[in-house]
């Protein structure tokens, strides 16, 4: 009541912000009078102006009014268009790091170009995220005109280009591109073994376009770049065969009754599989007839444990993934189809044997399964830009989740005109049929009155469908799906035309707007492109447009405007949102309406009972619809469980891979420091130092008495092991007083001679960059190991909840560990090869060095790139979570690649742990590999 009263006196943030924006856009116009009397070559010079003020010290926002008065200018003379004061708000917005959530065909594209210059002015590059190569194109040559009016250079960043070319791209004031192949070039180039392969500058500003898309929607799945591991065909193919043998259980399994008929439960909701007692047992009994089990063998029996891995694959290839819904097959192969936009997502596959347990279902050719190289969520990458901002028409329902995630707050920008769409109520029927009957009947009333309608549809599959009914009843109709994705800016161009059907699977990210009475500049591109026909006639029908156009958009006009018909309600609103926002663009006429049934699936899992006994007491006939706001509120609240219950799967996603994004920056910091530095003498001789005086103190430990050290066994551990020549029995005999730090300095030092002796035989130049590539290799390889070692703890981590301990704070102790235990295998394996090696000539390191180069080329020749689904662990959210203790965890990474002692005092083997274990260091942290 209190904050309902403030917000009346004082107004809400976001009117308090705007009118705070629209101070500064009066002073944007101030200047607009003055600009306009200058020369093309006079508004160009500006810019070079702006880049020299902002190298003597003055700051983007005391230069920010004079640049967005300088690109409504430019935007007018290069493009024709001149920014609304709407769009000069949503340019502030975004230049301050925040996401500008602006309707549907208000013009954000044309918005971002006023925050991309002010920040290209830096010149430490701008990127413009989207989310197709299509988009990403058609803005870089839309509005690279201007910029490049301007006097700026632009770049284009798309999948399959060549290294120099992304490069170029990368060096460019402006680059546009993809959400995936940033994050992927990112992931790349810390993979190079040259400093010069390398893509990428430094992050420093972004603007993401359709961010909800990218930020929420595909937030949930990791960037995984994978190569390929041992090949189980054989295995998918058998086990192929076992899921049509069982039976789904008909309920769900309750804790206090009688266990259903059947052999598995499927959670729709988890979207898990769960083999009931009778289906053990039945599928222990299939395998062993199948010879992949011996018998009375049980299926958790640790040499049978891969088995429930695939077994539970391919249960859920055949119980959870639809063809033509979550996947088409194209070409022999399985391509997934992306659930938020409707579009194909080449090249991507499901992770965990998903993907070949899809394809031994389909019968297509099963591709080989992958072994991690790199991985990195969207949350972490875009993290790490200096500034981020975003927008898009559908922000406001997520913008908690934005602001915990990312910092970033969310602004509504008002629009230019007053929307004038009418939203209905939604008609729910008691069965798919009969809504599909009123849909077409509704498209029928469209077409008489010659008004154009948009139907959305949540699957390939059901757009197919409504296509085939329309068919029946001969209605003229365009289909835009992931199949039609090549002509779809000519079907959406055509889309706002008199009495046209559209039926579109998802409407987020098209990046077209439905123009009433049809898109003529769309559409002459296309007859422009048409090679069979001649000039004449191109020019004559691009006339016959632009002539008949007036008219088409008054009769729309008259018609209502664009009418959206949505088939079922998406989980996420803001999907429905982005659907209804197709309509009413600009202060255009428009109406919407969604038709919902029992047989969807959101009213099924969450309200189908309830409505069901509804009708009934209602008496509610055959083919008639509930027409309810209080159903129409029941269903948004669903919607809002499924995004809170999404948003703790991004979270959950999130807290896991933070940890392994500590371990990932200390890797990448430590990779680009051996790429960049001439020098890596230090580096190699702190670590050496380091392993020697493991192996020594293991051996001569202090502490004890002089009868327990094993001076023998050391000598020839160092002999056999690190090709050391010591005689420490001697050595320690002639020098009575002799400690075992003493002697860990003597044998450092005679491996400092030993080791300096093979540099100066071959030079050093040479040398060092041998040690560098197997350094790297050492890393790649470790690393590689560790991010398995990493999955295979977090999906068994759950299970510690069971012993009354937190998941989370489990995982990050027990990846801690594995983490100081791949950094001293790191240190083990380069100390060991380095002493070991015995080189004769400069010819042999360089031989060696081309053949370990040789071997990650032809790894990386074979990459795949998958931004595949990923399944948090299971925890239990009401465990608190403990801090770790973060001064030891500083002071780990700080000593993990061995730096002098002098800066970081050595822990004693007998030492209590710093990380409050109890334990002794060397039975703790200290353990060797």
């Amino acid at each position: 009541m209190v904050s309902g009263i403030l917000k009346k006196i004082f107004g809400s943030r976001n009117e308090r912000l705007l009118k705070g924006y629209r101070r500064s856009v009066k002073r944007v116009n101030a200047i607009e009078e003055s600009l306009a009397a200058l020369s093309d070559d006079e508004l160009r010079a500006k810019t070079e102006a702006f880049k020299q003020r902002f190298q003597d010290g003055e700051s983007l926002d005391a230069l920010q009014s004079e640049a967005f008065a300088v690109v409504r200018e430019g935007a007018r003379r290069a493009l024709g268009m001149r920014h609304f004061d709407v769009q000069l708000i949503g340019g502030l917005v975004l230049h301050e790091g925040k996401i500008a959530e602006m309707r549907t065909g208000e013009g954000k594209t044309l918005m971002g170009t006023l925050a991309v210059y002010l920040n290209a002015i830096t010149g430490k590059g701008v990127h413009v995220v989207t989310v197709n190569d299509y988009l990403a194109r058609r803005d870089a040559q839309w509005m690279g005109k201007l910029y490049n009016f301007l006097g700026l250079s632009v770049g284009i960043n798309l999948s399959g280009m060549e290294r120099e070319d992304k490069i170029a791209a990368y060096q460019a004031d402006i680059t546009y591109g993809t959400n995936n192949e940033f994050g992927f070039d990112y992931l790349r180039d810390n993979l190079v073994y040259q400093s010069e392969e390398r893509v990428q500058r430094p992050l420093h500003y972004a603007i993401v376009d359709e961010v909800d898309s990218i930020l929420i929607d595909e937030a949930r799945t990791p960037l995984i770049i994978s190569g390929t591991a041992d090949d189980n065909t054989e295995l998918y193919t058998k086990l192929n065969t076992v899921p049509p043998m069982l039976m789904r259980q008909a309920t769900e399994p309750k804790a206090d009754e009688p266990e259903p008929e059947g052999d598995y439960y499927v959670d729709e909701k988890s979207r898990q599989i769960h083999l009931s007692e009778a289906g053990h047992e039945k599928v222990e009994h299939i395998l062993e007839q199948m010879g992949l089990m011996p018998a009375n063998a049980s299926l958790y029996d640790p040499q049978h444990i891969t088995l429930v891995h695939y077994l539970y694959a391919s249960l859920r290839a055949h119980a959870l993934f639809t063809r033509d819904k979550d996947y088409v097959v194209q070409n022999d192969e399985v391509v997934i189809v992306d659930e938020h936009t409707g579009r194909l997502m080449e090249g991507r596959r499901w992770s965990e044997g998903l993907h070949q347990a899809v394809e031994a279902k389909e019968g297509v050719q099963i591709q080989s399964e992958s072994v991690t190289l790199a991985s990195i969520t969207f949350q972490n990458f875009f993290r790490m830009y200096e500034k981020l901002a975003g927008m898009t028409g559908t922000a406001d329902t997520e913008a908690y989740e934005f602001q915990q995630i990312y910092g970033l707050e969310t602004v509504v920008i008002p629009t230019h005109r007053k929307i004038q769409r009418l939203d209905k109520q939604d008609l729910i029927f008691r069965s798919a049929e009969e809504k599909h009957a009123a849909v077409i009947n509704d498209i029928k009333d469209c077409i008489e009155r010659g008004q154009p309608a948009l139907v959305g549809t949540a699957s390939i599959e059901l757009s197919e469908h409504l296509s085939a009914l329309l068919n029946q009843q001969s209605i003229p109709h365009s289909v835009l799906n992931a199949k039609q994705h090549e002509r779809e800016a000519l079907i959406v161009s055509q889309a706002g035309r008199p009495g046209v059907v559209t039926i579109a699977t998802n409407m987020a990210g098209r990046g077209t707007d439905i123009v009433l009475g049809g898109n003529v500049d769309i559409q002459s591109q296309f007859i422009m492109a048409d090679t069979s026909l001649s000039d004449e006639d191109k020019q004559a029908r691009i006339k016959q447009l632009k002539d008949e156009h007036p008219a088409l958009h008054e009769q729309v006009l008259a018609a209502g405007g664009l009418h959206i018909i949505g088939t079922e309600r998406h989980e996420s609103r803001r999907i429905d949102n982005q659907l209804r926002g197709r309509a009413g663009r600009q202060g255009d006429p428009g109406s919407s309406r969604f038709y919902l049934s029992m047989d969807d699936q959101l009213l099924r899992i969450f309200a189908g009972e309830r409505l069901k006994s509804m009708m009934d007491r209602l008496k509610i006939p055959q083919g008639e619809a509930i027409e309810s706001g209080m159903v129409s509120r029941s269903i948004e609240s669903a919607q809002r469980k499924v995004e809170a219950r999404n948003f703790d799967v991004r979270k959950q996603l999130l807290e896991y891979d933070d940890v392994a994004n500590d371990q990932r920056r200390v890797m990448y910091a430590q990779r680009n420091t051996l790429l960049d530095d001439g020098e890596i003498i230090e580096t190699v001789g702190a670590m050496r130092d380091d392993v020697l005086a493991e192996v020594v103190y293991q051996y001569v430990p202090n502490g004890v008495t002089e009868e327990q050290w094993l001076l023998p066994e050391l000598e020839k551990h160092l002999q056999d092991e690190w090709s050391l020549n010591v005689p420490v029995g001697d050595w320690m005999k002639a020098h009575t007083t002799a400690t075992p730090d003493d002697l860990v300095k003597h044998v450092q030092e005679i491996a400092t001679t030993t080791y300096q002796a093979k540099i100066d035989a071959v030079g050093a130049e040479g040398f060092h960059n041998f040690e560098r590539v197997l350094m790297l290799q050492s890393m790649d390889q470790q690393w590689r190991e560790h991010l398995a070692a990493l999955d295979h703890l977090r999906q068994g981590i759950h299970l510690r909840s069971y012993a009354q301990k937190n998941p989370k704070q489990e995982y990050k102790r027990e990846s801690f560990d594995l983490f100081s235990l791949m950094l001293e295998r790191i240190k083990g394996n380069v100390t060991g090869m380095l002493m070991n090696v015995q080189v004769q000539a400069q010819e042999q390191l360089e031989e060696a060095e081309q053949h370990i180069l040789h071997q990650e080329e032809e790894k990386q020749a074979h990459l795949n790139f998958q931004h595949s689904s990923a399944h948090a662990a299971e925890v239990n959210h009401a465990q608190m979570e403990e801090p770790l203790d973060v001064e030891f965890e500083q002071k780990f990474l700080a000593t993990a690649f061995g730096e002098t002692e002098s800066d970081h005092p050595r822990i004693g083997r007998n030492d209590p742990c710093p990380c409050g274990s109890g334990k002794k260091y060397k039975q703790c942290h200290g353990r060797l590999a």
